[in-house]
């Protein structure tokens, strides 16, 4: 039987860390994708190949793709899981950085599954897996831009999903919670930069504040669980459309979808610590 292969972007660390040795362990040939392949060294004692890729450059995309094709003859699995959280007010993000985050978290994601999608009809199977957020459904002050990403992959992968399983691919969507990784302290102080002495300061000092704090830091679930998710996913034969999972997304989930938007903002101002 011939090896299955997975592509998981965003390997060097964190959830896409997790998620190739996971993968690896479950017997795939692991490539794993990050922009600088030094920090992507620590995976080859598991097996895992390191490739090079930069999910916003199409050079890079295609011929990362050609690579583990050439080297493989197959590609089973790509985890979108590449993506950054870029927070500050809609007014005071500039435009260019607006479109660079959507260009890393949709567009990026979208090119390979367009890569990878020939060769999974070809074989008539496989599984795309995008990760989005707990925030591609319901929103934060100041996480404008983030969100935005979010939410369109969300109803990119619904849309991809219907257009798929007529050539036995399947889409699934991974909605992590809080995760305990780099994210929080590095969009806290993106967020001070961005919006710290602006009209908006108030609001940044709050937001800023919850994503860098230790008790937040120890509420948040260890990136495994969102590996083990994604590989629960990869080897169903009928895989959820979406996995729920990490601390916070299920039950906000559920507050946003049943309760007004304006009762769901006082949840979430007071949550952050915004204040009026």
């Amino acid at each position: 039987m011939t090896t299955e292969t997975a592509l998981v972007t965003g390997a060097s660390s964190g959830i896409g860390e997790a998620t190739a040795r996971k993968l690896a362990g479950l017997g795939y040939t692991v490539y794993g994708a990050a922009r600088r392949t030094d920090r992507l060294q620590k995976l080859t004692a598991d097996g895992i190949r390191p490739l090079a890729m930069d999910v916003t450059d199409d050079t890079s995309t295609t011929a990362g793709i050609a690579q583990i094709i050439a080297e493989t003859g197959r590609i089973d699995v790509l985890v979108n899981n590449a993506g950054y959280g870029s927070f500050g007010a809609i007014e005071d993000v500039p435009l260019d950085e607006a479109r660079y985050q959507f260009e890393v978290n949709v567009f990026g994601a979208a090119r390979l599954a367009q890569l990878v999608l020939p060769h999974m009809r070809a074989q008539r199977s496989g599984t795309i897996v995008n990760i989005t957020s707990m925030g591609g459904k319901i929103y934060t002050p100041l996480g404008g831009w983030y969100h935005g990403t979010k939410f369109a992959l969300e109803g990119l992968s619904d849309c991809l999903r219907l257009e798929a399983q007529p050539f036995g691919v399947n889409v699934v969507v991974i909605e992590p919670g809080g995760i305990a990784t780099e994210w929080g302290g590095i969009a806290a102080d993106h967020l001070r930069k961005v919006s710290g002495d602006t009209a908006y300061a108030g609001q940044a000092r709050a937001v800023a504040t919850l994503l860098s704090s230790d008790a937040n830091a120890k509420r948040n679930s260890p990136p495994q669980l969102i590996a083990d998710a994604i590989g629960k996913a990869v080897r169903a034969r009928r895989p959820k459309t979406r996995y729920t999972v990490g601390f916070g997304a299920k039950p906000l989930i559920f507050v946003k979808w049943l309760l007004p938007d304006r009762a769901f903002d006082a949840i979430i101002k007071r949550a952050t610590g915004v204040r009026n």
